[in-house]
């Protein structure tokens, strides 16, 4: 792995965790791109030939490495089992920094000029709202723009809490809500809105009559994962470490954060810090989600038989998501990529008791600690 920049300074590379911890195998292996794998080798000259001959306007966004094309004929094999499957003629990528209203010009110029029937955004059920929020309203409206990508959102405290219990358990709630309020202090810091991108990928697909889909994890199936990665003295130092992140001042200036966000997408500048420092997170904050989100664009129901497709994902995302398209063997499923949590049934009258007492003890476990941060995010939020 390439030496990566001190963005994040309170996550320091710790020679004890050097060795990843593996992960509970999936029932396929979810492989990340080779070290000598570069998509803009792989793509952009023949991606730069085919938006000059189709949508020359739009060829300024090709120069500059913010637009992609890729054909049909460049994916990997439809497995035998989706034989029905029809996938996108075409798929479009506009990589995006989060924090840039100069991507959510982007997003807007490409989805109207190429029309396309479906736009695929990074985000899941759980951070929807991002896409919702109005920079532009003061009071708890004006909170929305500090959302960022580990933001709980939902129908008031219980959807939110609630949701993420179900899907993550109660370690992903309480990592959740610290990367929530570390993430935030960042964009407070920076005075700079979240998710610009989303918001106008929604605004103009509606124009379009392009289908918003959903494109990334869920979030609580990601933590959970990263969680699981890694041993108890991993996780003690993660958050003891963004914990000081949260309550120390600033150490990203508004001119550094201008400067990296010309081509890097700050969200995934810190999932790569967390990886550098605990290498196991790798493979369920990054390898993972870009399979997935490879999966959405062009192997999700709401894509079969479409003509053209637009993804809007972060540009640290870009290597790991052309890689997927193209390498794909047709050997993965969703439900590989999302993993199963472990679940037993008592088959005798002792083992349902258990099974209730159990089920008890986490509904009181689950719902103090979801209590407990909760209070603890809207204080230090508050505090921001």
């Amino acid at each position: 792995m390439e030496t990566i920049r001190s963005t994040f300074p309170i996550f320091q590379t710790n020679p004890v965790f050097l060795t990843p911890r593996p992960l509970k195998p999936f029932k396929v292996s979810i492989k990340p791109p080779p070290p000598d794998f570069n998509f803009r080798s792989e793509i952009s000259d023949h991606s730069k030939d085919t938006i000059a001959k189709t949508h020359p306007e739009l060829l300024d966004l090709a120069e500059n490495g913010t637009l992609f094309f890729i054909e049909k004929s460049r994916f990997g094999p439809v497995p035998a089992w989706r034989t029905e499957f029809v996938e996108p003629e075409a798929i479009w990528l506009v990589g995006t920094t989060h924090i840039s209203q100069d991507s959510a010009l982007e997003v807007e110029r490409v989805v109207r000029a190429v029309k396309p029937d479906n736009v695929v955004v990074e985000l899941c059920r759980s951070r929807a709202g991002i896409m919702y929020a109005n920079a532009s309203m003061d009071g708890e409206a004006g909170q929305q723009l500090r959302s960022n990508m580990f933001s709980l959102t939902g129908t008031g405290f219980f959807g939110a809490v609630g949701r993420s219990i179900n899907l993550g358990g109660q370690t992903a709630l309480a990592l959740r809500v610290l990367l929530a309020v570390f993430s935030s202090k960042i964009s407070s810091d920076t005075n700079r809105p979240f998710g610009d991108e989303f918001r106008a990928a929604r605004k103009v697909s509606e124009e379009v009559g392009a289908q918003i889909v959903l494109g990334d994890r869920p979030i609580e199936i990601t933590l959970e994962r990263a969680w699981n990665s890694l041993n108890w003295t991993e996780k003690l130092s993660l958050v003891a470490s963004v914990v000081r992140g949260i309550t120390s001042p600033s150490d990203m200036s508004q001119k550094n954060l201008k400067e990296s966000s010309a081509s890097d997408d700050g969200t995934f500048q810190l999932y790569e810090q967390l990886s550098s420092s605990y290498p196991s997170l790798l493979q369920p904050l990054i390898h993972e989600r870009d399979t997935y989100l490879a999966w959405s664009l062009k192997r999700s129901k709401a894509v079969n038989k479409s003509k053209r497709v637009v993804g809007v994902i972060g540009k640290g995302h870009m290597n790991g998501v052309i890689y997927a398209l193209l390498a794909d063997l047709g050997d993965l499923r969703f439900r590989d990529l999302v993993g199963q949590r472990p679940s037993s049934q008592g088959t005798d009258a002792s083992s349902n008791g258990r099974w209730v007492v159990k089920l008890v003890q986490d509904l009181v476990r689950d719902t103090v600690i979801g209590t407990l941060l909760w209070a603890l995010y809207e204080q230090i939020k508050g505090g921001l």
